[in-house]
């Protein structure tokens, strides 16, 4: 990580703006389901708390797979958009699985905020329970064609690297889009991310830099340059262990994006 300073956010008031004090989450800005069309809602389903101190995304003792397929692996996130195909076909936003992913729940298509361009701030609280993941991701919604798949890396962090500096994998990821290539890289970021720390990610036609706390942690010069869906989830990709304790869990302390297409 370097120690170069972000660029200032935008003058103007964000297109996207939630702090998570309601006493719902604002279904104007989230849907509260994994990949919804590619499982089923019961599978999909997001498991989360408004307590006064964000959103809090648990992972629950009870709680099943994502799919029987890709078992052990639970999942609880909240997205800004999704598209889906019709029921059996291979059309949906992020076709990230080579192995014969169809939509199994049609009908979900919503795009509630998905720039090509722009600037996120997340303020989270990384988990520290053992087997968890938390991650930020944009993700290209497909809904104007296959090619428009690609990835921003906001960063994905697993419990057992979060310390008194903190390793996160950052960067792009290609998927079905031949017109980028993958570029990820690990960063160490001097702080503990089990405490409310912010990412930045900006992007746009000259690339994408990512940040963490005001500092530019990666420059990539590539970026996809069709709408993306916000994506921030906890994972559980060890299954259960009768020795850990339940529910695992990750913050979202506040959220503010610019739409700058």
């Amino acid at each position: 990580m370097t120690f170069e300073a972000l660029p200032a956010p935008p003058s103007r008031a964000p297109d996207l703006a939630d702090d998570f004090t309601g006493p719902a989450l604002r279904d104007d800005l989230w849907i509260d389901h994994y990949l919804p069309h590619w499982s089923t809602p019961e599978r999909s389903r997001a498991r989360y708390d408004l307590d006064g101190d964000g959103l809090r995304l648990r992972i629950d003792d009870d709680q099943p797979d994502w799919r029987p397929e890709d078992a052990p692996l639970r999942v609880s996130n909240v997205q800004t958009g999704n598209f889906a195909g019709a029921a059996g076909e291979g059309r949906g936003t992020h076709r990230h699985r080579p192995d014969g992913l169809t939509v199994r729940t049609p009908g979900t298509t919503r795009l509630l905020w998905t720039p090509s361009a722009g600037r996120v701030d997340v303020t989270v609280s990384a988990s520290t329970d053992p087997g968890a993941m938390l991650a930020v991701w944009l993700v290209g919604s497909e809904h104007p064609g296959p090619r428009d798949s690609g990835e921003i890396c906001v960063f994905e962090i697993d419990a057992e690297a979060v310390g008194a500096a903190t390793t996160a994998r950052i960067g792009v990821k290609a998927h079905h889009d031949d017109r980028l290539h993958t570029d990820m890289t690990e960063v160490s970021v001097p702080l503990d991310a089990s405490r409310p720390h912010t990412w930045t990610a900006i992007w746009g036609p000259a690339g994408t830099v990512i940040g963490c706390e005001g500092r530019i942690a990666g420059r990539f010069r590539q970026a996809p340059d069709y709408p993306l869906v916000l994506m921030i989830d906890i994972f559980e990709t060890g299954g259960r262990s009768a020795s850990t304790a339940y529910p695992k869990t990750a913050r979202v302390h506040r959220v503010r994006g610019w739409d700058l297409t």
